[in-house]
């Protein structure tokens, strides 16, 4: 019996847009996707964002204009990525990035639909900064 050739997708190519809204991932076999940042974000697969059980899953607004400031290896299965809002504890495997890609559409639409339906938005909190007091009478 022929062993199988793995059918695990495999990278050939990660590629970070240099305004670091998108994460490129190119796969052996010819599949390609870019993957916005934001996505990438709330679909992190940290349990900050996936809980431990589908119960827990939490829906992430306000990432609109994060930014991914660094994709660092992690063994030869996955990477560790770094976001401007300093969340980097999401694992992302091969598998998980293939699976982002391919189901980008629907996910990203059903994300939308969780924000709608609990009154959040996309777009990010915007602190204002009150004026210091004077110590000047």
């Amino acid at each position: 019996m022929a062993d199988k050739p793995d059918l695990r997708p495999w990278p050939k190519e990660l590629r970070l847009a240099k305004d670091r809204r998108a994460l490129t991932v190119t796969f052996e076999g010819g599949s390609a996707f870019t993957l916005p940042a934001e996505y990438l974000r709330v679909e992190s697969p940290s349990a900050e964002v996936q809980g431990h059980n589908p119960d827990e899953r939490k829906t992430v607004p306000g990432k609109r204009e994060v930014t991914i400031l660094e994709v660092q290896p992690v063994g030869n299965y996955a990477v560790r990525l770094v976001f401007d809002d300093m969340h980097s504890t999401g694992i992302f495997s091969w598998d998980y990035l293939h699976e982002l890609g391919r189901d980008h559409e629907a996910r990203f639409a059903r994300y939308l639909e969780e924000l709608a339906a609990k009154g959040l938005s996309r777009e990010p909190v915007i602190r204002s900064r009150r004026p210091r007091e004077s110590a000047d009478p």
